[in-house]
């Protein structure tokens, strides 16, 4: 409870502290509290400054080894700037069978990946300018949806820091 109201207070204050021209925080179109994501936030933080893959969907896609760089603490110092986080329709099946083959039953917890992207559908995507993450509604009150939202919070974090963002 004591992390949550840090949490809670954090983000009052980030927000509080934002211009108009540079306002800090969320642009949230979920079903979660602001408070909720300053948490999926503050994990991602923490996660990055740890260590850092480099590119999960290299190796998802091929096999390919992990590149794998050590934890960035300037990630605990990078916040949010008016990100936009909300869920789309999930890709119909039909639709998705049609376009890889792929079968799935309703809801796919698939959408489509804008280009430039490594893959056609995904269940969630960033996008750096404006600051956008977008995922599958069916996602949205699964147990997975705090480490999908993590991951997309951790790319966020990652360009701001000028990461290479290829396979990411």
């Amino acid at each position: 409870m004591k992390g949550r109201l840090w949490v809670a207070i954090l983000a009052s204050f980030l927000t509080a502290c934002g211009d108009s021209g540079n306002r800090v925080g969320f642009i949230n179109h979920t079903t979660h509290t602001d408070a909720q994501l300053w948490a999926i936030w503050s994990a991602a933080q923490q996660s990055l400054a740890k260590s850092i893959v480099l590119n999960p969907v290299q190796q998802t896609a091929s096999g390919a080894a992990p590149d794998v760089v050590p934890g960035a603490p300037r990630a605990l110092s990078i916040v949010p700037q008016q990100l936009v986080v909300s869920s789309q329709p999930d890709v119909l099946s039909a639709a998705l069978l049609a376009a890889t083959g792929t079968d799935r039953a309703n809801p796919t917890g698939m959408i489509l990946c804008p280009q430039p992207c490594n893959v056609l559908y995904t269940p969630a995507y960033s996008r750096y300018a404006p600051a956008i993450v977008r995922y599958a509604a069916s996602w949205e009150n699964t147990s997975s949806f705090d480490p999908m939202l993590e991951y997309e919070f951790e790319n966020q974090i990652l360009f701001t820091l000028g990461y290479n963002m290829t396979w990411r």
